[in-house]
């Protein structure tokens, strides 16, 4: 009886022995991409402070606005820009504030305008997309 008993417990230290041996095994063999995650956790941790690629924002703060209050506002700017300079200039001012991809159309025309005052803050807006 005893015999059996020890027979059984040898074969449960084996089974036991394989399944840990396993694990251990499967670890030595991902051990070789540690060093690739590491890497890449490394770089995601540094690219928190360059800029998002996804994102066209170039004001250090990022303002979030509704959409509707950016159509309207983007509306508006587009009907100031038909103006003179100075409806030009307020619709500028709306483009900055909103400071996304969708300004770039009025930037352009900006940079084609007679006024210099007008050429001048779309090309410094047009440089903060950079």
């Amino acid at each position: 009886m005893l015999n059996f008993f020890t027979i059984v417990l040898i074969i449960f230290i084996a089974i036991l022995l394989l399944v840990l041996k396993k694990r251990n095994l499967r670890k030595l063999v991902n051990k070789g991409d540690l060093y690739s995650i590491k890497l890449k956790e490394k770089r995601k941790n540094n690219n928190k402070f360059l800029s998002n690629k996804n994102s066209y924002l170039y004001n250090p703060k990022e303002k979030k606005y509704s959409l509707y209050y950016k159509n309207s506002q983007r509306n508006k700017m587009f009907s100031l820009f038909k103006g003179n300079t100075e409806d030009k200039l307020k619709a500028l001012k709306i483009a900055e504030e909103l400071a996304d991809k969708s300004t770039l159309p009025i930037l352009r025309k900006g940079l084609r305008d007679i006024s210099p005052e007008v050429i001048e803050i779309s090309a410094l807006l047009i440089r903060k997309f950079k």
